[in-house]
């Protein structure tokens, strides 16, 4: 089977951006793939660094969102970046095919410095493209589901990989990227990308009350003020939900609205329903793991150790092919 590698920063709860950005790829290609599913809580020191306490609790939150959406560990290697050395030889050598400059002008990472308020930015945040190049590589995936924003992180391993191969020898794959059906979510604010740091998200693991609750501060078209007045769904937040949760009804929902027939309140009951049925599953499942934690150390320890496996051997071929394998 070809392998993907997908995962998350642990750095808090996920939310629905995450599930159509990449969540729902991972599940429907379990099945397909040998999947990686990589906790990468060195990426999450890049802008946590001050509180790295937090890690041991947002590691097995990640691990936990992503066993609720349906991944099955007997299928899925669950892996601890921190605990596999070898991504970190990964992310040494690699260093050395990239460009200071290259890095400054990733959009991605421009973003989030904007975001965060850096002004001076440390090493460790401006290096970890080259440190997810690492990642994908030391499983030889084949096919990285990510969101919209992880793009040219992509396309800058794809980089580095050709330039390793063809300068030493073809050992590493180059991978594709698999974007999500649903480019980026719109955050409940309506005015950014849903994001924990903004407040603006509705979680996975969200009660049936909080996502109504959610739901019922999302912003609508401006223009209508009474239930009657005619509709502009393409500039309504809860409509985009629609479209990316309900696409069954989005075309009656949009023509109602656009006739006045329909009041955002109802709209918003609506969505409220169709996103409660989506996570019902995934709080089943989620009971089970909270009612014994232990198993999602289990899961993690025995991912972890198949990886170290994986990744030794690709050092090991790494290492031939630049021949700094010194000792036999």
């Amino acid at each position: 089977m070809k392998r993907i590698l997908t995962g998350d920063r642990p750095t808090g709860k996920l939310h629905l951006g995450h599930y159509v950005g990449s969540l729902e790829n991972r599940v429907h290609l379990q099945d397909e793939y040998d999947t990686f599913y990589l906790v990468a809580d060195i990426q999450a020191l890049t802008t946590n660094w001050e509180h790295p306490e937090a890690l041991a609790q947002h590691v097995r939150q990640a691990a936990e969102d992503n066993l609720a959406i349906g991944l099955d560990p007997n299928k899925v290697t669950f892996v601890v970046q921190s605990l596999v050395p070898q991504i970190a030889e990964l992310t040494v050598l690699f260093s050395n095919f990239v460009s200071v400059n290259v890095l400054r002008h990733n959009p991605t990472i421009k973003s989030e410095a904007a975001q965060y308020g850096y002004d001076d930015l440390m090493y460790g945040f401006l290096g970890y493209p080259v440190s997810q190049a690492a990642d994908i590589t030391f499983c030889k995936a084949h096919l990285v589901p990510v969101g919209e924003d992880q793009v040219p992180h992509l396309e800058l391993t794809r980089r580095i990989v050709r330039r390793f191969n063809d300068l030493y020898a073809p050992v590493l794959v180059e991978p594709e990227t698999m974007v999500g059906r649903v480019g980026r979510l719109v955050g409940l604010d309506g005015n950014a990308k849903m994001s924990k740091s903004l407040e603006n998200c509705i979680y996975l693991s969200d009660s049936p009350e909080m996502v109504s609750t959610q739901v019922n501060k999302a912003v609508t078209d401006p223009a209508r003020i009474r239930a009657t007045d005619k509709g502009h769904p393409e500039v309504c937040t809860v409509y985009g939900y629609h479209q990316a949760f309900n696409q069954g009804e989005s075309a009656d929902i949009a023509t109602s609205c656009q006739g006045g027939t329909v009041g955002c309140v109802a709209c918003k009951r609506r969505l409220t329903a169709v996103i409660n049925k989506m996570l019902e599953p995934m709080r089943e499942r989620r009971v089970e793991y909270q009612q014994h934690p232990e198993r999602i150390d289990e899961i993690l320890q025995a991912g972890t150790a198949r990886a170290v496996s994986v990744a030794a051997d690709t050092m090991e071929q790494v290492r031939q092919a630049m021949q700094i394998h010194y000792f036999k």
